[in-house]
């Protein structure tokens, strides 16, 4: 499973729109095509809801399952349709 953190995301110790968007657009999602995602929030920093929702939507159209949380108390909020 692959692991996505939203620290990753994070500009001067918060998610900022602008920055995020920007990031989000350089990442070539293809490179998870078939994979199971982790996207693990941080517990520190408030991350809006809007966020997730980008990351989603660009990861559902390569990945088979999308998780949220710890990998030990994963919830799956994705999974791709099988024709």
């Amino acid at each position: 499973m692959t692991t996505i953190s939203m620290d990753d995301f994070l500009d001067g110790g918060m998610l900022r729109e602008k920055s995020f968007r920007k990031q989000v657009a350089e990442i070539d999602w293809a490179q998870y095509k078939g994979d199971r995602v982790l996207v693990r929030g941080c517990a520190e920093v408030v991350i809006p809801t809007w966020a997730f929702l980008i990351l989603t939507a660009q990861l559902a159209q390569f990945v088979d399952r999308i998780y949220f949380g710890e990998l030990h108390s994963a919830v799956k909020i994705f999974t791709k349709e099988k024709n």
